[in-house]
């Protein structure tokens, strides 16, 4: 097979690939406002996307699996659009919270019930780690092109703090029921802020 051949293969396959996993990740996304999680059987998911049992453990372990999956493939087009551009590195580094909280309060009205108690806390178990990963990486970017030299506190530490506070505060706001986006993110900058400010030299 020609290099040129090899590459088509490659490109088709990655195609499939993204076909099948957006297939499935659609699937569950229509269940999810249909039903509760909890209620949600694998069967369901392959008989609504059109694909078969075999093919679907290639890309995934289980329903768990998918649903992170997919709020992973979600969270990062959110973030993407999400941060500021200018500022010191404490202030982009927070600058995620506001989009998702908005992004979140568009979808949140019934959310709750269809997610049910468990696949909540799944949601925001992987929305606590996808952040983690997502803070390091723009704190170590930042680091590196202000010249900054290391953060005070590892930045897998701090990442973990603020990630965590996030989620502390978006079960708050959605427990409570009331506010804006820009109500709770207020309160979220009021208490990263002064950390990542002692974090960084």
């Amino acid at each position: 097979m020609t290099p040129s051949a090899e590459r088509l293969t490659d490109e088709s396959t990655d195609r499939r690939i993204q076909r099948t996993r957006a297939l499935l990740h659609e699937a569950l996304g229509s269940l999810i406002r249909e039903k509760e999680y909890d209620r949600i059987s694998v069967a369901e998911i392959l008989e609504r996307a059109k694909v078969s049992r075999s093919t679907f453990y290639v890309h995934f372990r289980d329903k768990d699996d998918l649903l992170t999956s997919s709020m992973r493939a979600l969270l990062l087009g959110v973030l993407s659009m999400g941060g500021k551009a200018h500022g010191d590195i404490a202030e982009k580094t927070a600058s995620f919270s506001l989009p998702l909280l908005t992004h979140i309060h568009q979808h949140r009205r019934s959310a709750k019930a269809r997610l049910g108690d468990r696949g909540r806390a799944i949601l925001h178990d992987h929305l606590r780690r996808v952040l983690s990963e997502w803070i390091v990486e723009t704190m170590e970017k930042d680091l590196e092109r202000q010249r900054s030299g290391r953060s005070r506190i590892a930045p897998e530490l701090l990442a973990r703090h603020i990630a965590s506070t996030f989620v502390l505060v978006l079960h708050w706001w959605m427990d409570q029921g009331v506010g804006s986006p820009a109500e709770a993110d207020k309160l979220f900058q009021a208490l990263v802020m002064p950390v990542l400010r002692a974090g960084h030299p």
